[in-house]
């Protein structure tokens, strides 16, 4: 009898710390999203600090980590979960969740909170970003972007680089380096929103529908996209 009570216990614990683990998980991703919306409302708020019109209207897919942590002593590092969209034949697809994070060396101190975005400018980008896990590299795979209402027409972004990264803090965006970072699928994040596992490929080519708690985060990513392409249509014709 005593034996049966503590296994009835025992699941009973188990089961309970199941789903407060995944109530959990799903109210810290809802949070990731909204703050995401809040970075894309930043970059829309700055234009003149923040990323180009022309970068971000040709932008194939959008990347953001909200709170990516940098840090370390001497040896330092860096982590933060997103989330990431890619442009379909039928709009922006549903959200898909990542994680970001990597190592460095140098002599550095100290820890810092910044807002990650990251633009796959490019077919091989997108073809990276699919393959749910690969590592950030030099030689046109990813490179700092450029800041500013307009991107210099001597940069190389439309043509060679893969990625484009920024960061911000304190309000302001800059380009950023993250040569050596590993990026790659949330899966504890995708089981929290859609409920079960779910293929990256095929949520970022738009074979998946959006689940209601990321409608504000697609609509800010759609209003984005769209007042970055007006105004770069509105600029040309000046």
């Amino acid at each position: 009898m005593k034996k049966t009570m503590s296994l009835l216990l025992m699941s009973f614990v188990g089961l309970f710390g199941t789903y407060a683990w995944a109530g959990s998980a799903r109210e810290d991703t809802v949070d990731r999203l909204q703050k995401s919306v809040d970075v894309l409302h930043a970059i829309m708020a700055t234009p003149d600090k923040g990323i180009p019109e022309e970068v971000l209207s040709n932008a194939k897919c959008i990347l953001v980590v909200p709170d990516l942590i940098k840090g370390g002593f001497i040896f330092g590092g860096k982590h933060g979960r997103g989330v990431a969209t890619c442009r379909t034949a039928n709009g922006w697809s549903a959200p898909a969740f990542v994680s970001v994070g990597g190592g460095s060396w140098g002599l550095q101190i100290g820890v810092e909170g910044v807002d990650l975005v990251m633009l796959v400018m490019n077919d091989q980008g997108f073809q990276h970003l699919l393959s749910s896990k690969f590592q950030l590299s030099g030689e046109g795979s990813v490179a700092a972007g450029p800041v500013g209402r307009h991107a210099s027409a001597g940069t190389d972004w439309k043509m060679n680089t893969q990625m484009l990264t920024y960061s911000r803090s304190k309000g302001v965006f800059a380009g950023i380096t993250l040569e050596g970072a590993v990026v790659e699928q949330d899966n504890d994040s995708t089981r929290a929103i859609y409920g079960k596992n779910m293929r990256f490929r095929n949520i970022l080519s738009g074979k998946v529908a959006t689940p209601g708690s990321a409608d504000a985060f697609m609509q800010a990513v759609a209003r984005a996209g769209q007042q970055a392409r007006i105004a770069e249509a509105r600029d040309e014709t000046k």
